[in-house]
């Protein structure tokens, strides 16, 4: 067995932020629909000298190695990064992961990342490994929005905001 399959086995069987952890700021269930993979994924974002940050991120999964292996090396490279930081990691991963074989991926940026690079030559394998970080995206997406105050109806008064997180879960169905 290789090293970067050792890694996978590794993160798959061992993972890093695996248990949903309170308090968070969004959570969002996603699945694979071809596989049946699924991966439900909390953030919490914090502030470092005026720079939002990813203070923690959380999740629970169920699937293969290779998704369970990449929500790993997800929390282990983006936990208390600036959020521009992370971006830049979730491009790196992504554009390793969707170029059939071609980016090999940079140990420096992706870490243990890099033992997912084979998974680009088999499309199939791809979802898998990009699940958790799709679900990343979509949770940042959520936790950085910015809310609207209901428009009152005629009559009805708007009630104050209650300061709790987001939680949304997309239905798998």
């Amino acid at each position: 067995m290789d090293l970067y399959a050792e890694l996978i086995l590794e993160h798959s069987k061992h993972p890093q932020g695996e248990g949903l952890r309170d308090p968070f700021d969004a959570e969002v269930h996603h699945v694979n629909t071809t596989c049946g993979d699924e991966v439900t994924l909390r953030v919490r974002l914090g502030e470092r000298d005026g720079v939002t940050t990813l203070e923690d991120i959380s999740f629970a999964s169920q699937g293969c190695a290779i998704s369970r292996a990449s929500a790993s090396v997800l929390h282990e490279l983006v936990s208390g990064l600036p959020l521009d930081e992370v971006e830049s990691t979730y491009e790196a991963m992504h554009g390793m992961l969707t170029s059939r074989g071609k980016d090999p991926g940079s140990e420096e940026v992706l870490g243990d990342g890099v033992a997912l690079a084979g998974v680009a030559k088999y499309p199939s394998r791809v979802k898998c490994a990009l699940l958790s970080w799709m679900a990343l995206t979509d949770a940042l997406a959520r936790a950085t929005a910015v809310p609207t105050a209901p428009v009152p109806t005629a009559g009805a008064t708007a009630g104050p905001a209650t300061g709790s997180p987001v939680a949304v879960k997309e239905d798998p169905r």
